[in-house]
């Protein structure tokens, strides 16, 4: 047995469980919160959908020894809250309820882009909620309601959270606002441990997933994050590494070109398995490069036939001089937007785990590489990776397991 202790609704909550509970049984069963509803159980329907720190979050897949600490806030927590107010009232006027089992869910979503959305279209706010099923209503009124909410409060002069396309909403209606940060550490003794600040924002539909993402000029990506590591090698030799695409694509496990890049147009394919989650999406991209700033971007989707998703990436990279000589820092920013069914796995904070582990993986085995040529090897030639293939089979366990040994590391003082 585990005790855990958390804040919810602003109220200290405290109960013995199994380490294998998830946020919402303990909810339900330890605090007698039974508006937070249990669906699928997979992270899929949305019923289960609360804040977590202020971010919409799957309770079915979330383990509250996860949570230690952390500020939860149900459906019942949003009684007073203005937006949840306001929306309450217009699913009503709207008919955006029937048998109200996913109700308060979707409520919990809707206010999250009620404060981030400045004045989305009908398709935006079917995308942004698209994370949270309806058996019933068929959806019309749902996205009446949340528009009447938006077109009221703006109205009135209340506008969305100012760079919320960029940012979570946090906290009550009004508060404050901010991005959530994890960090992850690499093997790689010349780098970094890297920062990973992840922030979802409003989005524009993957109309054509199997094109270049520059083709369509309004689209912004769901979900970004900015990175930064450190190699212990000069910037020239860095930077020139990064124009052989193939090299760069061997870096990343589980990633594979499908032919030689033709006029920085490349085509390929990347695996990602998590456990029971295992997807291959199989895309395009086009890189560009530019020598004077030593700047480059690569725009790109691709599509996971499997699963029917589809995902659209704008990645854009620095490599500049390190703190110490002879160093490089590389800084990156990354843009995703993911739809179809892995969207719904997308709040649980699984994707951003997985993208910190891609990237360790990535650094590590750059930095491999470019040893490998230090020591007389040629551009190109071959030298094997450290990491082949990502180990996200225990990605859940050993999460949890980090922050429980943060946690009791803090409890007695040491860091």
């Amino acid at each position: 047995m585990n005790t855990v202790t958390l804040t919810v609704n602003g109220k200290p909550a405290r109960a013995d469980i199994e380490p294998r509970t998830h946020l919402a049984d303990f909810l339900r069963d330890t605090q007698n919160l039974t508006g937070t509803h249990i669906g699928c159980e997979h992270g899929v329907c949305g019923a289960c959908t609360i804040l977590v720190d202020g971010v919409p979050t799957r309770s079915c897949i979330t383990f509250a020894v996860a949570c230690e600490q952390a500020d939860v806030t149900t459906v019942e927590g949003l009684d007073n809250d203005e937006v949840a107010t306001e929306l309450r009232a217009a699913f009503t006027s709207e008919h955006g309820l029937q048998c109200g089992y996913c109700t308060p869910g979707m409520i919990v979503s809707a206010r999250d882009v009620v404060l981030r959305m400045d004045d989305p279209s009908e398709h935006e706010i079917r995308v942004a909620m698209s994370g949270n099923l309806c058996r019933c209503t068929g959806y019309v009124g749902i996205v009446r309601a949340i528009q009447g909410v938006i077109a009221a409060r703006r109205a009135r002069g209340i506008a969305a959270i100012p760079g919320g396309e960029h940012r979570t909403a946090l906290g009550p209606a009004g508060s404050g606002h901010a991005v959530a940060a994890t960090q992850f550490g690499t093997a790689s003794s010349g780098a970094r441990k890297p920062t990973l600040t992840v922030a979802k924002s409003d989005s524009r539909p993957d109309a054509k997933a199997a094109a270049p993402a520059r083709q369509d000029a309004d689209w912004k990506p769901q979900t970004t994050f900015t990175e930064s590591f450190t190699v212990g090698h000069p910037v020239d030799e860095v930077w020139a590494f990064f124009d052989r695409i193939g090299e760069v694509a061997s870096c990343l496990p589980g990633a594979s070109l499908a032919g030689e890049p033709v006029d920085g147009h490349v085509e390929g394919q990347i695996r990602i398995k998590v456990g029971p989650i295992s997807a291959e999406f199989q895309g395009v991209a086009d890189v560009s490069r530019d020598d004077a700033t030593k700047t480059g971007t690569i725009n790109g989707a691709g599509k996971d036939k499997r699963s029917n998703s589809a995902t659209r990436g704008l990645i854009g990279y620095a490599v500049k001089p390190g703190d110490k000589p002879g160093e490089t820092r590389v800084d990156v920013s990354i843009g995703y937007t993911l739809t179809g069914v892995l969207a719904q796995f997308g709040r649980s904070g699984l994707v951003q785990d997985v993208a910190g582990r891609l990237i360790a993986a990535f650094v590590q085995n750059l930095e491999a590489k470019l040893a490998h040529q230090a020591g007389g090897g040629e551009p190109g030639a071959s030298a094997p990776p450290v990491v082949t293939e990502l180990d996200a089979g225990s990605l859940v366990s050993s999460v949890v397991f980090g922050r429980i040994k943060r946690f009791f590391a803090a409890l007695f003082g040491r860091r």
